[in-house]
């Protein structure tokens, strides 16, 4: 199959490009960057050059292709605007062909229990408005496309580094301590970056118009237990610290969020055999 994949330099879409080249799949990366372009290259990815915002080199991505894996999005959830204009960008050329569209999404918060692939994505707070673009492209299910979301748990690790773990890594490099928000018993999903690659690669070749799944591999770490492992790997003291240290992603850091990927692995065959966080995390370098 020949692939369009947009954002696919980083530690997640490398590890989706590597997927896909090793399934025997060619792809073709867009690249906004000479540095992009060299990764992608030396990856074995030809490369389309451009930006998420430039629609006319995204639809010829997408017309040149047999399916499309969507990766892009603005870390700081500020453009959702430029998220939903290039996923409809792209799928205006696959209505009708029955062509697969992998777009991803985040997997959603629900009190007191672990979230399924059945339940809906959040219509409030920071990830809405990315959550408004997937549900759009999922409902091209109707249109003659094979669209799919892979939803991703609050930290996609390789090597130590990564997702909302990685965020805590870094505030104690910075401050000179493991702190974590509230008891610290919240629970994070999480997976490895190479596993999650794997389910990108089933959700393009098999997954059903309109369907969602769940690429989580440990349904939820403490939050203390994760800063504990960070805090002896850089020998600093594991406290918790109010939550408003945090800025703005204090009250999601402070959430229990745990997500369940019974569904997901049961249809699909999708086996994590990677790393854990809490191992994985065992590579921060003191």
């Amino acid at each position: 199959m020949r692939v369009f994949i947009t954002g696919g330099t980083g530690l997640i879409g490398s590890a989706v490009v590597a997927e896909l080249l090793s399934a025997g799949h060619s792809v073709t990366a867009l690249a906004r960057s000479d540095a992009s372009a060299a990764h992608a290259k030396a990856a074995g990815a030809e490369v389309l050059r451009g930006a998420l915002a430039d629609l006319a080199v995204l639809r010829a991505g997408a017309e040149g292709a047999d399916g499309v894996v969507h990766l892009a999005f603005s870390n700081d959830f500020s453009s959702p605007e430029a998220l939903a204009q290039g996923i409809a960008e792209e799928a205006a050329t696959l209505v009708g062909t029955d062509r697969p569209l992998v777009t991803v999404a985040g997997t959603p918060y629900l009190p007191g229990r672990a979230s399924t692939e059945d339940d809906a994505m959040p219509t409030e707070g920071p990830v809405a408005g990315r959550s408004r673009s997937v549900t759009r492209a999922l409902e091209l299910a109707s249109q003659g496309v094979r669209s799919s979301a892979v939803r991703l748990p609050r930290t996609v690790h390789n090597e130590g580094r990564g997702g909302f773990a990685g965020l805590l890594t870094d505030i104690a490099r910075r401050t000179g301590v493991a702190g974590y928000p509230s008891d610290g018993a919240q629970r994070w999903p999480a997976v490895h970056a190479r596993d999650a690659a794997v389910l990108f690669r089933l959700a393009l070749e098999q997954a059903p118009a309109g369907s969602s799944w769940h690429a989580v591999a440990d349904e939820g770490d403490a939050v203390r237990d994760i800063a504990a492992v960070v805090g002896r790997r850089l020998g600093l003291p594991v406290e918790s610290v109010p939550q408003e240290n945090f800025g703005p992603l204090g009250a999601i850091l402070a959430a229990d969020q745990p997500a369940s990927s019974a569904r997901t692995r049961a249809a699909l065959g999708w086996q994590p055999t990677h790393p854990s966080l809490l191992a994985d995390l065992e590579n921060i370098e003191p």
